[in-house]
């Protein structure tokens, strides 16, 4: 089994691959959409969850997503098609890094996809490239909300506090004019979603080959989760918009 389809699994009752309930989304997405015909880009958009749920709110709206993960992408056309969205929707197999396109976007979402670019910096620089005039990014990522353990750090990576990565955004050329911080029920529900959506497909799926593998990464997950970073982990969606230029 690979990551992306431990991911798909891991993600079946709670399609939005971030620790975001439903009415944070659409609040987001509100807050990132400047006009109902606008153009959207999701760098890194996996199933296409967000933008689906743009394309379903907004008639007018144009949406293109980026994923190197075939299976999330066809999962998305399915969706689209189900919804009656797919002639607004364009999705391109490709790496997000390196993407690129003949015209700019009103919206550039890459919301839990940073790792994609190397972290918070690369991926705004990369989603500037693709802005239009006018235009806004939504972007989450995690940040420390206590000091962690070394084994937080192990997994996550070297993540700053709130005020020094919003600093940071600034620093970048950035002004955030909307954001959202996950509460712990969001936190926790994503949590909770993840470990036990793998572990039930692994439950009734106990013939398949892969059910070992998946039964044993949802426990490893909630381990680290519950020992490792519950405590210090937190996530932040923000609305930017450039400063100048």
């Amino acid at each position: 089994m690979n990551r992306a389809q431990l991911s798909r699994l891991a993600h079946a009752d709670h399609p939005i691959a971030a620790p975001l309930d439903d009415d944070s989304v659409r609040r987001l997405l509100d807050q990132g959409i400047p006009r109902p015909d606008a153009r959207v880009l999701d760098l890194g958009c996996g199933g296409g969850e967000w933008l689906l749920r743009a394309l379903t709110a907004h008639p007018r709206l144009r949406a293109e997503g980026v994923d190197l993960a075939e299976a999330a992408l066809a999962h998305a056309r399915r969706s689209a098609h189900r919804l009656g969205v797919q002639d607004r929707l364009v999705l391109h197999h490709a790496d997000a890094a390196s993407f690129t396109c003949p015209h700019p976007f009103d919206l550039v979402l890459c919301v839990g996809a940073t790792h994609a670019f190397g972290g918070l910096p690369p991926t705004l620089a990369a989603a500037r490239r693709h802005l239009a005039p006018g235009g806004r990014v939504l972007v989450g990522d995690g940040y420390w909300e206590r000091p962690p353990s070394p084994e937080a750090v192990e997994l996550l990576g070297d993540l700053a506090d709130l005020p020094t990565t919003v600093d940071r955004v600034v620093a970048d050329g950035w002004t955030p004019v909307q954001g959202h911080l996950s509460t712990r029920r969001e936190l926790d529900a994503y949590e909770w979603a993840w470990t036990g959506s793998l572990a039930s497909w692994a439950l009734d799926h106990a013939d398949d080959p892969d059910s070992g593998k998946a039964l044993a990464a949802a426990d490893a997950h909630r381990t680290q989760w519950l020992r490792g970073y519950r405590d210090s982990f937190g996530f932040v969606c923000l609305v930017l918009r450039p400063t100048s230029g």
